[in-house]
C-alpha cells in the first residue's frame, strides 16, 4: 500500500474518532475521570482477603502478622474507595454533590465500619451452601470453589455501598460478578442471612426483590418484573416490581417468579414453574405432569 495513502487514511479516521458524538457529549458532559473498574476489582480482591483470610492470599501462621496484613488491606480499601466514590458522585451529578454532611472520606470509612457485618453475613451464606449441597466436603471448599461466594461478596459489598447513597459503583461491582459467574444480582435487592445459590448459572435477582433468611435458589431462577409502568416521557418508573420471598423457601432450577408477589415462608417452588401470583406459607408449586402420547411414522411431530 502507498505509505502516503496509508498515513492519510489513518489520520482522517483518527480525526473522525476523536470528535465526540452528540450522544457521547451527553454522557461525558461532567468531565473528570470515571470510576475505575480495575480499582474496584482490587477493592473486591482486598475484601475477599479480609473476610476470608488465608484463602485468597498466602497463609500467615502468626496471628500478629495476620492482623498486620489485614490492617494493610483495610487501609487500601479505604484509600481506593475514597477516590472512586468521589468519581462516582462526579459521574452521577456533574457537581460532586454528596449527601448532606458526607464526604468521600466519610463514606469510605462508613464502608470500613460495615466490613464486620459483611463478613458475618458472608459466612452465613457459606454455611448455607455447605448444608444445602451433599457434594461439598467442608466449608473451605465452598469458599474456594463455589461461584455463589464470589457473587455474594460482590453483592454484599455493592449493597452496603448503595445503602450509603453511593451511585454507579454498586452496579459496576455486581456486573463484574455477573460477567464472571453468570449470577446477576442487582445491588438494590434485599437478601437475608444464610442465602444459597446452587450451581448458579443464569440466576437473575431484580432490583426490588426482597429475600428472607434461609432461602435457596438453583440455576436459572429468575426473580423478575412482570411488566413496567411508564412515566409521561415513556421511561420505566422505578417502583417495587419484583417478588418477595419469605424465609425458608426453596426455588428449583429454571423457575420464573414474576411481579410484586409473595412466596410464603417454608414453600417449595419446583423446577420450570412460571409463577405470577402470590402463594401462602407452606405451598408446594409444581409444573403440570407431562402428557404421554404416541406418534405413528412421525405424525404430529
Amino acid at each position: 500500500m502507498n505509505p502516503e495513502l496509508l498515513e492519510a487514511t489513518l489520520r482522517e479516521n483518527v480525526k473522525i474518532l476523536s470528535k465526540p458524538l452528540p450522544e457521547e457529549r451527553k454522557m461525558t458532559a461532567c468531565g473528570g475521570a470515571f470510576p475505575s473498574v480495575p480499582a474496584l476489582n482490587e477493592v473486591i480482591t482486598l475484601v475477599k482477603t479480609v473476610v476470608f483470610p488465608d484463602f485468597f492470599d498466602r497463609r500467615r501462621n502468626s496471628a500478629t502478622v495476620r492482623s498486620y496484613y489485614i490492617g494493610v488491606c483495610v487501609e487500601k480499601i479505604y484509600s481506593i474507595l475514597k477516590e472512586e466514590i468521589g468519581k462516582g458522585f462526579h459521574f452521577e451529578s456533574c457537581g460532586c454533590t454528596f449527601p448532606e454532611g458526607t464526604t468521600p472520606e466519610g463514606l469510605a470509612l462508613q464502608f470500613v465500619e460495615a466490613l464486620p457485618e459483611i463478613k458475618r453475613l458472608l459466612f452465613t451464606d457459606v454455611e448455607a451452601m455447605f448444608h444445602n449441597d451433599p457434594a461439598v466436603d467442608n466449608m473451605g471448599e465452598v469458599i474456594l470453589c463455589y461461584p455463589v461466594v464470589q457473587a455474594m461478596v460482590h453483592y454484599r459489598v455493592a449493597h452496603a455501598l448503595l445503602k450509603s447513597g453511593i451511585p454507579v459503583i454498586p452496579r459496576i461491582l455486581t456486573e463484574l460478578a455477573h460477567s464472571a459467574t453468570g449470577i446477576d444480582i442487582h445491588p438494590g435487592a434485599e437478601i437475608g442471612e444464610h442465602f444459597a445459590i446452587d450451581h448458579g448459572t443464569g440466576v437473575v435477582i431484580g432490583e426490588t426483590s426482597i429475600i428472607g433468611n434461609n432461602v435457596t435458589l438453583y440455576q436459572g431462577v429468575t426473580l423478575g418484573a412482570k411488566n413496567f409502568s411508564l412515566d409521561s416521557d415513556g421511561h420505566p418508573v422505578n417502583i417495587p416490581r419484583h417478588p418477595i420471598i419469605e424465609d425458608n423457601v426453596t426455588i428449583y432450577s429454571n423457575s420464573s417468579i414474576l411481579g410484586r408477589i409473595t412466596v410464603g415462608h417454608d414453600s417449595i417452588i419446583g423446577g420450570n414453574v412460571w409463577l405470577t401470583y402470590s402463594v401462602p406459607p407452606g405451598s408446594r408449586i409444581l409444573q403440570r405432569k407431562a402428557v404421554a402420547t404416541t406418534f405413528t411414522d412421525g405424525l404430529g411431530i
